[in-house]
């Protein structure tokens, strides 16, 4: 076994054999092992056993600076053959005799040198090429936003490799198959026109891409008992004289790397040294280098965007901001807030699919579109959407940061539903015509954040706020009105919202189906109608005032006059009908024992 030091220039350099089973220390006063070009080796660094066709390499404790293995420091590693170390600015890389398979099935040259190439190890590098080279990787970016799909950005990686390396005569963009797998070969194309497939060598990827993570070489010699035919010379299972894979450093890219292979025009490889040190592989190695950095990098960002564009389905700017920001997965961590919980649920849904049973694809999507109209709303208001159930949507404000105008913001969502629905309502050409909601809002303490298992979670809220909420939603039905809120929410509206963005009228006082605790619920409602003019079902503030009347004297068991009030109440108000039904039910007399509750026989 051999050990090859290269250090920061040409001369730099020596190629020693490994004693089998004898440890040898590397270090400046070494004897025979020294590298007096490092300033940063010391006198004893590292102790070296070869045994089994592997080279064990252990850093000694007198040693300061550290030994870079796989890109990371390492205090005890092994090497396999054509694996390296790297101790400050000198790469030390072990080979055998005979050297690693080819790179191609049927090519049987003797491997006569292999090089491993730390990432980054070439940056000092000057291009002798430079303005050509920069020419190519200036099109990088229009290449990658401008690829339809996956496979047209391998066709268009291909064709830039093989225009910034003018002696290559393939390359491929490959991915790191299993064991058991053969090699993926994601695309791959030649310089020449010539038969045969191209068979990237499967040991030689995945000693880049797995073991090694850094670029590996390799330069094959010539078998001077066979001459090459002019056929097989053209042919992609003909002789290359060297190739090389560059993994590509980047989670948007996982397994992909970069096989690029050729041949030195008719000159034999007599060593490595020749061809890389006089940059006639260095230049192909930085460039390819340079490719999957920059590739690597652009596709993090569009993946960035991507999920972004994703989130933002689901969360408010300002949320966004939060978990663009440098602790996301903190941000996302479970914990308690203070929120307001929006449920809004579609009316009509199910008799909908009845009628239309053999059309269901489109009434999924008239579907689609009101959950659209939902989650606008929510969202325009600075909502996070928490869930989808069927054809109901889920808002809540509060978290991951505190909002003080979380009550007003969720009431301008349920108040711009209403209001969307109603004009669509009104247009029988629309998809939505027919369709109508029930919306519940209520307020109070809950965990908001990734709720779930370890294996999947998804951003939501819990506790009974949420259920009050949707309790609400449901009782919209019962009392016949379209936005009900409880009431801390209430509270908050009669301090905080605007009378020209929306008013509250308290409902009644009700035990909910399968509640033991009343709750007072009160409606949300529009602005007042200007003076003078007539919208159907709108109420005015005398109107308001009416009810409120209406409801106190019904509470105190004055029905008679509970009765005259609600007759002062617009007839085409719906909402007041559950007084008015409860009195007549009872012969306008309160049962004994009345405490102002009016029972509900069922959710909804």
């Amino acid at each position: 076994m051999l050990l090859l030091a290269q250090g920061p220039t040409p001369g730099d350099t020596w190629r020693k054999a490994l004693p089998t089973d004898v440890p040898v220390v590397l270090g400046r006063d070494a004897p025979g092992w020294a590298a007096p070009w490092e300033p940063f080796l010391a006198r004893k660094h590292a102790e070296l056993t070869a045994r089994g066709g592997r080279l064990k390499v252990r850093k000694l404790a007198g040693a300061s600076n550290p030994v870079f293995h796989a890109g990371a420091p390492a205090d005890s590693f092994e090497l396999v053959p054509g694996g390296s170390f790297v101790i400050g600015r000198t790469t030390f890389t072990l080979h055998t005799e005979a050297g690693p398979s080819p790179v191609s099935p049927g090519d049987d040259r003797p491997v006569i040198e292999a090089r491993t190439v730390a990432h980054h190890e070439l940056d000092r590098l000057a291009f002798r090429d430079a303005p050509h080279r920069l020419d190519v990787l200036s099109k990088l970016p229009e290449v990658i936003s401008h690829a339809t799909d996956e496979a047209d950005l391998f066709g268009r990686l291909v064709d830039m490799l093989l225009a910034g390396i003018r002696r290559a005569d393939a390359a491929a963009i490959v991915a790191l198959p299993a064991d058991d797998e053969p090699m993926k070969v994601l695309h791959w194309d030649r310089r020449l026109s010539g038969t045969g497939e191209f068979e990237p060598s499967k040991r030689l990827v995945k000693e880049a891409v797995a073991e090694q993570k850094q670029t590996v070489l390799r330069v094959w010699g010539a078998r001077p008992e066979v001459e090459a035919s002019p056929t097989d010379a053209n042919t992609l299972q003909g002789r290359f004289d060297w190739a090389f894979c560059t993994p590509i450093y980047s989670d948007a890219c996982p397994g992909w790397a970069m096989y690029v292979a050729g041949r030195f025009n008719g000159a034999q490889a007599h060593s490595l040294l020749a061809p890389w040190e006089s940059n006639e592989l260095r230049d192909d190695v930085k460039f390819t280098e340079l490719v999957g950095d920059i590739l690597g990098s652009l596709r993090q960002v569009q993946l960035l965007r991507e999920r972004q564009g994703v989130f933002r389905r689901f969360f408010s700017p300002g949320v966004m901001n939060v978990l663009s920001g440098g602790d996301a997965p903190r941000a996302l961590e479970p914990r308690e807030a203070d929120v307001t919980v929006l449920f809004c649920d579609l009316r009509g849904f199910s008799r909908k699919v009845e009628e239309a049973s053999d059309q269901l694809l489109e009434v999924l999507n008239r579907v689609s579109a009101a959950l659209g109209l939902m989650t606008r709303n929510i969202l325009d208001n600075r909502g996070a959407i928490a869930d989808f159930l069927g054809d109901a949507a889920m808002g809540f404000w509060g978290w991951p940061l505190e909002q003080p105008g979380k009550v007003e913001q969720a009431c301008r969502a349920a108040l711009g539903i209403r209001a969307a629905f109603e004009a669509v309502g009104r247009d029988p050409a629309h998809p939505l015509y027919g369709f109508r909601v029930g919306v519940g809002v209520a307020t109070g303490r809950a965990v908001a954040g990734g709720i779930g298992t370890p294996e999947q979670a998804k951003v939501t809220v819990f506790g009974p706020v949420v259920n009050l909420a949707s309790r609400l939603q449901d009782m919209t039905k019962l009392l016949r009105v379209p936005i009900l809120i409880d009431e801390p929410t209430a509270d908050a509206v009669r301090a905080l919202l605007p009378p020209d963005v929306g008013r509250v009228r308290r409902m009644a006082k009700v035990r909910p189906f399968g509640l033991e605790t009343p709750l007072v619920v009160a409606e949300l409602i529009p602005p007042a109608p200007p003076p003078g003019t007539e919208a159907e079902g709108a109420l005015t503030d005398a109107d308001l005032d009416a009810y409120d009347q209406a409801l106190d004297a019904f509470l105190a068991g004055d029905w008679t006059a509970a009765y005259k009030h609600l007759h002062r109440v617009p007839p085409d108000d719906r909402g007041k009908d559950v007084l008015t039904e409860f009195i007549l039910k009872n012969n306008r007399t309160p049962p004994p024992g009345w405490d102002g509750v009016i029972p509900l026989g069922s959710k909804g």
